[in-house]
């Protein structure tokens, strides 16, 4: 457990948001077929703004603790706040992640985007934000998977 901080270690141990939305107004799912993690975030939107969002995550305590921060993160903010999250952001608001674990925040930060794409789809709005962005894309990176290849 020495290679994760205590943040890390609360987020994972004490998860916040964590569930699903009744009738959410969009869900994102996005994983890593080869590393096993998913992530599915689901958010509530009122003027704009994200008033809450619950995660669902199936994979390592790094994949759990960055979908917990995220949704922190993003509960509050405009839309377009949201889709200017980073991973990296979400790694510092994590105190740090081991390098093999980084692609976990990129997943959460995938599955917000994937949340705000299926919003902004059923209620036909366009985000600057989400130009050329494609929530079927796959991780191409999967450096830092939990399984030997």
């Amino acid at each position: 457990m020495g290679m994760y901080n205590d943040k890390v270690m609360d987020h994972f141990m004490n998860p916040h948001n964590i569930g699903e939305l009744e009738n959410p107004d969009g869900i994102g799912t996005y994983g890593s077929p080869v590393c096993g993690d998913m992530m599915q975030i689901s958010i509530r939107v009122e003027n704009d703004v994200i008033t809450d969002a619950k995660f669902k995550t199936f994979g390592c305590g790094s994949a759990i603790a960055s979908s917990s921060v995220a949704t922190d993160m993003i509960i509050g903010m405009t839309i377009e706040e949201a889709l200017a999250v980073t991973n990296k952001q979400i790694v510092n608001e994590l105190g740090g992640l081991p390098a093999v674990k980084i692609h976990c925040s990129v997943l959460a930060d995938h599955a917000i985007k994937s949340a705000i794409y299926d919003y902004a789809t059923k209620h036909g709005k366009t985000y600057a934000g989400l130009e050329g962005f494609d929530p079927n894309a796959e991780e191409d990176d999967h450096e830092g998977c939990d399984i030997e290849e």
